[in-house]
C-alpha cells in the first residue's frame, strides 16, 4: 500500500481480506494492517462489519458491496482504485467470494488492470475439512444446495458417484431435510460430518454415518441452529463390482470397432491401466447385450 504522505501509484490495489468466522482472535495481523491503511472497505453488510472494525479500533470508511448491488455498484469501487486509492474487500465472515459476494468486483478489477491481492485467513470449509478425518487430498466444494427438495435431490444424484470428499454449506433451517436427502441418495452408511458454529462458543464437529448423523440432528434442536458445513465421504466402488471408468469405457468402445474383443481389451488395459480381465468381461457383456 502507499505509505502516508507518499505519492499514490497510478492504480491502487484491491485487497481481498479474510475475516474471522466466529472467534475474533483468528484475524491476522496483516489483515488488521490492511484494513487500517486502505482508503475504503467494500463490505457485504456495512452494519455487521462496522462492529468488527469498532472492536479493533479501525475507522476506515465502509461501502456496501453485496449480492444485490455488486454488479451495478462495483464501478464506483473501480473508479476509486483507478484514481490510486487502495480498497479492501471483506464479507460478513471468512474469505470473500466463497459462497459470498465479491466475484464481480474482483473480475472488474482484474479487467481494469488493478492489482488484486489476497490476504488469507479463516474459511469455514477449510477449517471443517482440516478436522473432519475424511480424505483431504482431493475434495469438491458444492456451496449451498438448492433450497427446494426436488432441486436438492437432483444435485445430490449428480454427485452420488463422486469419489472426492464432498463439502457443502447449509442453512440451519434446512440442515435436517438436507441430511435426510443425503441419507436417501448417498446411503445410510456413507461417512459424514457436521461442522456447526465453527470457532464459536457452541462449536460442534460430529462425524457419523449419514443415518446416525441425521438421527443425531433430528433428536437435538440445538443442532439445527447456526452456520453449518456438511462433509460427506466420496463414493467408493463396491469391491464385488467390476467398475470401469468412463474414459476406459470410451477407449474400449473405440477399439472394439477396429479389432477383435480380446485384442481390444488388452490394448485398452495398456492405455488406461484398468485390469485386462475386467475390460474383457465388460466388452463381452456389451457384445452379448448388442446381439440380443
Amino acid at each position: 500500500m502507499t505509505a502516508p504522505g507518499a505519492l499514490n501509484s497510478v492504480v491502487g490495489s484491491l485487497y481481498v481480506v479474510a475475516t474471522p468466522i466466529g472467534n475474533l482472535d483468528d484475524i491476522s495481523a496483516r489483515a488488521l494492517k490492511v484494513l487500517r491503511e486502505v482508503s475504503l472497505i467494500a463490505a457485504e453488510d456495512t452494519r455487521h462489519s462496522l462492529r468488527l472494525l469498532q472492536h479493533f479500533g479501525i475507522a476506515t470508511p465502509l461501502g456496501a458491496c453485496h449480492e444485490h448491488n455488486e454488479r451495478d455498484e462495483g464501478n464506483r469501487f473501480i473508479q476509486r482504485l483507478l484514481a490510486g486509492e487502495d480498497v479492501a474487500l471483506i464479507s460478513d465472515a471468512g474469505t470473500p467470494l466463497i459462497s459470498d459476494p465479491g466475484y464481480h468486483l474482483v473480475r472488474q478489477a482484474r479487467a481494469a488492470g488493478v492489482r488484486v491481492v489476497p490476504v488469507p485467513g479463516a474459511c469455514a470449509l477449510i477449517a471443517a475439512l482440516s478436522a473432519a478425518g475424511l480424505p483431504s487430498d482431493r475434495f469438491i466444494f458444492e456451496g449451498f444446495l438448492p433450497a427446494k427438495a426436488v432441486g436438492r435431490r437432483s444435485r445430490l444424484e449428480l454427485l452420488k458417484e463422486e469419489s472426492r470428499t464432498l463439502i457443502f454449506y447449509e442453512a440451519p433451517h434446512r440442515i435436517l431435510e438436507c441430511l435426510q436427502d443425503m441419507e436417501s441418495v448417498f446411503g445410510a452408511d456413507r461417512p459424514a460430518l457436521l461442522a456447526r458454529e465453527l470457532t464459536k462458543t457452541f462449536e460442534t464437529l460430529k462425524g457419523l454415518p449419514l443415518a446416525e448423523l441425521r438421527a443425531f440432528v433430528e433428536a437435538d434442536s440445538n443442532q439445527q441452529r447456526g452456520e453449518c458445513v456438511v462433509l460427506v465421504a466420496g463414493w467408493t466402488a463396491p469391491e464385488t463390482d467390476q467398475v470401469v471408468s468412463n474414459e476406459a469405457m470410451r477407449i474400449l468402445n473405440l477399439l472394439l470397432k477396429e479389432m477383435p474383443l480380446k485384442r481390444a481389451a488388452a490394448l485398452a488395459a495398456e492405455i488406461t491401466g484398468e485390469r485386462k480381465n475386467v475390460l474383457y468381461q465388460v466388452a463381452l457383456e456389451k457384445q452379448k447385450a448388442e446381439s440380443q
